[in-house]
């Protein structure tokens, strides 16, 4: 009779935080940032949830405000224009300097790793090239709150141009890192997001558009 005891389950191995500098992109596989598998699992998702999200929420909001009388149809696009540019605006702040903040304390170098290191380690992870459907739905939430009593009725045209430029920065990154780059203009955007990622992290930051990398001076030096 045996009578040695076997773990009914193998112990499960996150993988380690590192710092910007000691990331080397890998091509293949993907980290696992929490032991519990729900919390794991929650980390991943279908790049079409969080667009889905993101546009029927751009098209509600301008659908309210026109059909309540709350925005009219030159207002709307103006403000929807606005919210578009205010999130490019927040785009590049925030991957600049939240997601590329210093690490310089283990807290630090936890958070940068989990919202964004792990994708410059493995950049090609599709399941985490946007954040999952419970997060979208918080983030939408709170942008509608913030802008509502920020901007009044006008929030509503500012929100849906705001959503919508973050879906579209959605679609972009996921295309840049999926497809392989187009043989025509489009070919840009490709190469701009792989001097970040391959060249050095303290340039490039737009993602949907160059705009304030142009603005700020992070754009890339051209080759002579």
């Amino acid at each position: 009779m045996n009578t040695t005891s076997e773990p009914l389950e193998t112990d499960v191995k996150v993988t380690a935080v590192k710092t910007p500098d000691a990331i080397k992109p890998k091509h293949k596989g993907s980290a696992r940032l929490f032991e519990n598998p729900v919390l794991e699992r929650l980390t991943h998702t279908h790049i079409a949830a969080p667009l889905s999200i993101f546009f029927a929420v751009a098209g509600v909001s301008l659908y309210y405000g026109l059909s309540r009388g709350l925005l009219t149809g030159l207002s709307a696009f103006g403000l929807f224009l606005g919210g578009w540019l205010l999130f490019t605006l927040a785009e590049y702040l925030m991957h600049r300097f939240v997601y590329h903040m210093d690490t310089d304390t283990p807290r630090k170098a936890k958070f940068q790793y989990t919202m964004h290191g792990v994708h410059h380690e493995f950049p090609k992870d599709e399941t985490r090239l946007a954040m999952p459907p419970i997060l979208t739905v918080f983030v939408t939430s709170l942008l509608f709150f913030i802008f509502r009593f920020t901007f009044g009725n006008a929030g509503f045209g500012i929100l849906a141009g705001f959503v919508f430029g973050y879906a579209l920065y959605l679609f972009v990154h996921y295309a840049i890192h999926v497809y392989a780059p187009p043989k025509n203009f489009l070919k840009f955007w490709w190469h701009h997001h792989a001097q970040h990622h391959y060249r050095q992290d303290e340039i490039a930051f737009g993602v949907s558009t160059t705009l304030w990398d142009h603005i700020i001076g992070t754009m890339p030096e051209k080759k002579r």
